[in-house]
């Protein structure tokens, strides 16, 4: 049984040339609005034929990097600058970004793990279905633009996965490495069904993720980082003119499994041993759980179970059992 269109409009035309500013209008009917709308911003920018390039920001509404840099794009990106279509959506939860939430307030979804969604299902559920029947399947690439919200801290890097098609594998690695972040990564999801990764990469499309700080914030260093990315992506994939920036060197990563997540079976006060980047050995002491309902309680020490670097951490000093408290990913020479 086929599922019924969208109820999701957009008020911009895909198909037209120029810039246009709109939005992606959902129909909702609560208490604060009878006849209401989610409205999610989105920008449209074309110039003659070339590839499409969809970049979303906001997947996650406490993720700022990839929100902030393309709040600036929309207003910086002009039609001459472009061979093909760029769309831009900054928030595409955007219930979530407006609330500064990872999850919606609306429905408590969380869009990252809503998809391919669903027409008649929630608010979330709906937006996800949107991006997956509409939104993708007019686009050629993906760029979708992460960090590590409120409760992780993570390394700068952009990353693809491992895929049965190995030249869509290659591609996505090639504007994985192009981006240039100071790392690169094969990354190993740890609930890849749902994702919006999982949704591009099942219609045959290149898609490329980042991770690109954390801790509900955002620097000039790390929107310097995002904007210099996107940038990269698009002369990467043929959609403008010009010369790569990269940094003097990229470190290359590898997850090769759900080991490299290092989650808590306790609950109380987090001590991490190490720092963002800093190189582990198997055995070390990488984190400490103090109990904070007595003193004088000897806490619990987590070691390293692999060599590699410490990519992520989690960033509020209170952990509860379930909570990843590190990530540790393999150093390796080459990604092909």
């Amino acid at each position: 049984m086929s599922k019924r269109k969208s109820p999701i409009s957009a008020t911009v035309d895909f198909d037209a040339q120029g810039v246009q500013h709109g939005f992606l209008k959902l129909p909702i009917s609560n208490d604060e609005s009878a006849w209401g709308a989610v409205m999610i911003p989105v920008t449209v920018v074309s110039n003659g034929e070339g590839p499409t390039a969809l970049i979303t920001g906001g997947n996650h509404g406490d993720e700022y990097e990839g929100i902030t840099a393309l709040q600036k794009l929309a207003c910086s990106l002009k039609a001459e600058d472009v061979h093909g279509r760029v769309i831009i959506v900054p928030m595409m939860n955007t219930p979530a970004a407006h609330a500064g939430r990872r999850t919606s307030p609306m429905d408590g979804g969380n869009l990252n793990r809503s998809f391919p969604g669903d027409p008649d299902g929630s608010v979330t559920e709906k937006i996800a279905d949107y991006f997956t029947r509409e939104l993708v399947p007019m686009v050629d690439v993906v760029l979708d633009l992460h960090s590590g919200g409120r409760t992780l801290d993570i390394i700068p890097f952009a990353a693809s996965h491992v895929l049965e098609d190995k030249d869509q594998q290659h591609q996505a690695l090639q504007g994985a490495k192009a981006f240039g972040a100071p790392y690169a990564m094969v990354m190993f999801e740890l609930d890849a069904e749902a994702l919006f990764d999982t949704a591009v990469e099942r219609q045959g499309k290149v898609f490329v993720a980042t991770e690109l700080g954390g801790g509900g914030t955002s620097t000039p260093e790390s929107i310097a980082l995002t904007e210099r990315g996107i940038d990269n992506f698009l002369i990467h994939f043929g959609l403008k003119k010009g010369e790569l920036t990269l940094p003097e060197k990229q470190v290359y990563l590898d997850m090769p499994d759900a080991s490299c997540y290092v989650q808590s079976e306790h609950a109380g006060l987090l001590e991490l041993t190490l720092s963002l980047g800093d190189e582990v050995k198997t055995g070390d002491v990488i984190a400490r759980v103090y109990d904070m309902n007595r003193s004088g309680a000897v806490p619990v020490e987590y070691r390293a179970q692999r060599d590699g670097l410490l990519a992520a951490r989690r960033f509020p000093a209170q952990v509860n059992m379930g909570d990843t408290i590190a990530v540790i990913a393999e150093v390796v020479d080459s990604l092909d």
